[in-house]
């Protein structure tokens, strides 16, 4: 069972690259693109928590999870500062 866990583990990340580029060529936003990447990552970690747990599993799951959380408080507090002074109207991307 544990060797389906692994290989279900490695395809999730996969599919997560996949998916995080697939996106950002949809969204042309890296917050969006790292926000799939990291759900994905996420959920291999737990996945190979699923089988066997190791403290090296559980250290790299909450290694994800803390990465998850600490980018995704960073993109957040990076787009809610991007405004202009005086009318205070948020700045449009650039295509």
């Amino acid at each position: 069972m544990t060797t389906w866990l692994r290989a279900g583990a490695v395809l999730l990340t996969g599919l997560g690259l996949v998916a995080a580029a697939a996106a950002w060529r949809l969204t042309h936003s890296v917050r969006a693109s790292l926000a799939v990447l990291l759900d994905f990552l996420t959920a291999a970690g737990l996945l190979q928590l699923a089988g066997e747990p190791s403290w090296d599993s559980v250290i790299l799951a909450a290694a994800v999870i803390a990465l998850r959380k600490l980018l995704g408080a960073s993109l957040h507090l990076s787009s809610t500062n991007r405004t202009t002074s005086g009318d205070a109207r948020p700045l449009r991307p650039r295509r």
